[in-house]
């Protein structure tokens, strides 16, 4: 049985945090010296082994949100996860399955709540896909209880939460109001609402055009023509607004949309490097199911962003190593099932001193996320608005 529960997010001081980054960067330069004036050499792979596997990923194909005018749902509740959808999920967690237990012998083959930690945001499409991605991985064997464990609506971190982040709120609420009278955007919206029959007046930006389109494609499902010729315009035009409302210039906001969670990810892996971390405290697999607008702001955060939507069933995977002999540590990405190249890392195979450094731009602590959170609000009751 599947059970959603409420849990607190543990997380380490800043202090800590720092010390052990430090330790980790005095590391690197006592083996830089070693090496010589040769420079590092590379790291032979064979000795590096898999500790920690962090797997952050978006629920499989859903009907849309929002249904054009004029068009029907076809009896699904709006944001319903599809059979596809389920079918996506289950593939991801074969997928899993194929390079954690059995290409390597990292996971056990059955589910062990000792191993496996599972986070996934209060909403049914997404609690439904972890469990079909659990399916696919564990192939419906378990040695104990799976829990999936949530947070309430307010305290919500696995996307930007704009209804309790005043300040997040506060910064795009404008821009969120001009972004489709931007030019280019304004022009190419007006001419794909002309071109389907959409009214003017009609609230249909390319959000909802977008959501339409990538549940159409998802389910092979007969299209607009209009709508299929105009299929990559809207996608780039999506992804336009996105970054007008949410612009990498714009480090707080980015800040308070996926800081909290970078610091979850962030906590993760400095548990497992630090010894004096008890054994209980730290699992093996971590996985989070998060939503499309968490992907846009966490891959821009991690310089990975390739100005493509994030599809249904998408992952981004975080392998965390250490050298069997340096006992260094290394982080290794992928999105979509291929190697990226992180902000700041000198190739895919990244030192971890060098990663968190790059992430520390955008973590935030809980406490530092309440505080820049609340900082407008401070400053309108202070104006007497």
């Amino acid at each position: 049985m599947i059970t959603g529960v409420f849990s607190m997010r543990l997380w380490t001081p800043v202090g800590v945090l720092t010390s052990l980054a430090y330790c980790l960067h005095q590391r690197r330069v006592a083996l830089a010296e070693l090496q010589g004036a040769d420079g590092q050499r590379p790291v032979d792979r064979s000795l590096l082994k898999l500790k920690m596997v962090q797997v952050v990923f978006r629920h499989g194909a859903r009907s849309p949100l929002k249904p054009l005018p004029l068009e029907e749902q076809g009896g699904m509740f709006a944001g319903q996860l599809t059979k596809v959808g389920m079918q996506q999920m289950f593939a991801l967690g074969e997928r899993l399955r194929k390079n954690y237990v059995e290409d390597i012998p990292f996971l056990s083959p059955t589910f062990n709540p000792e191993e496996v930690f599972i986070r996934s945001t209060n909403i049914f499409r997404n609690l439904e896909s972890t469990r079909c991605l659990l399916a696919g991985l564990f192939q419906c064997q378990k040695e104990g209880p799976i829990i999936i464990h949530t947070d309430a609506a307010d305290s919500e971190v696995l996307y930007p939460n704009y209804q309790s982040c005043w300040s997040l709120r506060q910064r795009t609420r404008g821009r969120r109001k001009t972004a489709s009278l931007q030019p280019g955007i304004s022009e190419d919206l007006k001419r794909v609402k002309e071109g389907m029959g959409i009214d003017s007046s009609d609230e249909v930006d390319f959000f909802i055009l977008l959501d339409n389109v990538a549940a159409e494609q998802a389910h092979s499902l007969p299209s607009c023509p209009m709508l299929k010729r105009f299929a990559r315009m809207i996608e780039e035009r999506a992804v336009d607004t996105s970054l007008y409302i949410l612009p990498k210039e714009d480090r707080e906001s980015l800040q308070m949309a996926v800081g909290p969670f970078l610091h979850i990810l962030e906590g993760n892996l400095l548990r497992a490097v630090d010894s004096a971390t008890a054994p209980n405290n730290i699992r093996k697999l971590y996985l989070y199911a998060a939503h499309d607008v968490t992907f846009i702001p966490l891959l821009m955060t991690l310089g990975i962003f390739d100005r493509k939507w994030p599809p249904f069933a998408v992952d981004l995977t975080m392998e965390l190593y250490q050298h069997l002999e340096s006992k260094e540590w290394f982080v290794q990405l992928y999105y979509h099932g291929k190697e990226q190249v992180p902000r700041g890392c000198p190739d895919g195979l990244c030192p971890l001193d060098v990663f968190l450094n790059a992430m520390s731009v955008y973590t935030l602590s809980p406490g530092e996320y309440h505080a820049l959170c609340s900082q407008s609000q401070v400053m309108e009751v202070g104006n007497g608005e």
